[in-house]
């Protein structure tokens, strides 16, 4: 099925760092009802976004090192967001 040219398949950077941040608000949300600690509820919560942006990434055949942001640039944002919640999480 041919694509309409109005449609980029390419997110604008704006869209795909709004919607990082909204997944964060409300990954801290959930975390903080979370009956095992707010620390330990986060990175769980971070660790299944990982998860679902590889998927999501591979699914859509995006490119790993493209020139826009994509679903692989928010899994590695949220890599990043685990690695620091988890290290804190120890120190603690």
């Amino acid at each position: 099925m041919p694509q309409s040219s109005d449609i980029s398949p390419v997110l604008s950077p704006t869209r795909a760092i709004a919607r990082f941040a909204v997944r964060v608000v409300l990954l801290a949300a959930f975390a903080a009802f979370g009956s095992i600690g707010f620390g330990r509820s986060l990175a769980a919560l971070l660790w299944m976004s990982i998860v679902l942006c590889a998927a999501v990434a591979l699914l859509r055949r995006e490119p790993l090192f493209g020139r826009a942001l994509n679903h692989w640039d928010e899994c590695a944002a949220f890599g990043a967001l685990f690695a620091l919640v988890h290290a804190v999480n120890e120190l603690t």
